[in-house]
This record gives structure tokens, C-alpha cells and sequence, in this order.
């Protein structure tokens, strides 16, 4: 198993709690990004840079990533992607993606989308909060014991 990260959006302190679960399990770690990322010294920790240009990060995780990796991510699309390789997907507000939930989430990017596009002003999702931390790191524990 192998923990990839859609680190261009990935919050600092979502990064922090993989650093730290990525030595204390010994599971590899890669942030993908089209930026260079500063990363703790580890064995365990790296990063790649990817080009900059839309979806280069997401395309470069969807490449490399194998059945029962886990993915980091709040893109919905690499998400989906992700599902179809046989791969785990986790938000960093701590929802695990699904088979049974990704069409429907899909359906309401789409619809978001196309509601900003004709103008429409949709915000968007409130700040990272203490609950949002402590449910990513939970649901991160559960994952990582069920795949050791």
C-alpha cells in the first residue's frame, strides 16, 4: 500500500498528520504536485513535481496508483478515477469516497459547475475546522489498520 496526495490543495495540516502516520506505520508517502513541496527527511516521505497545466497532478496519481493505494484528495473526478483502479479515496475532511456515493457526488460537481459557469455565485466549502482534522485522522486509522 501506498498513501498518494493531491497536494497542490491538500491543507498543511492534513499534510502534517500523514507525515507523522506515514513514519509511525512505515508506509510510503507520495505528495504529487505542480509546485515544489518542502517535505520532512524521511524514507517513507516523497514528492513528485509534475507540470504545471490542468490536471497534470490528478492524471499522474490516476497513472501510478494501484489497487489498494489510498488517495488524498478533495477532486471528485480523481476520486472517481481512483475508485475504478480498486484504490481508496479520502477527502481531507475525513469522508472515505465510495462506489455507492461517487455518481451522485459527480452529478452534483457537474451541477455546481454549470451553475458558476452562467454566473451563479456558490461559494465554497466552509474553512477546515478541528472536527474536520479529527475525522481525517480517524478515518485514516481505520484504513491504515484495515491494510496492514
Amino acid at each position: 500500500m501506498k498513501i498518494w496526495v493531491d497536494a497542490d490543495a491538500c491543507p498543511t495540516v492534513i499534510k502534517d498528520i500523514l507525515y507523522r502516520a506515514a513514519e509511525r506505520k512505515q508506509i510510503p508517502l507520495v505528495l504529487v504536485a505542480n509546485q515544489s513541496l518542502r517535505i520532512p527527511p524521511s524514507r517513507f516521505i516523497s514528492a513528485i513535481t509534475v507540470s504545471s497545466g490542468f490536471d497534470e497532478a490528478d492524471n499522474e496519481i490516476v497513472r501510478r496508483c494501484e489497487a489498494g493505494d489510498l488517495v488524498i484528495t478533495a477532486d471528485i473526478p480523481l476520486a472517481a478515477d481512483v475508485l475504478a483502479k480498486g484504490g481508496d479515496a479520502l477527502n481531507p475532511r475525513g469522508e472515505l469516497y465510495s462506489n455507492d456515493t461517487i455518481k451522485q457526488k459527480l452529478t452534483m460537481r457537474d451541477f455546481m459547475d454549470t451553475l458558476r459557469g452562467s454566473g451563479v455565485h456558490t461559494g465554497g466549502p466552509p474553512p477546515l475546522n478541528q472536527s474536520d482534522r479529527q475525522a481525517f485522522a480517524n478515518q485514516l486509522d481505520t484504513l491504515l489498520q484495515r491494510h496492514r
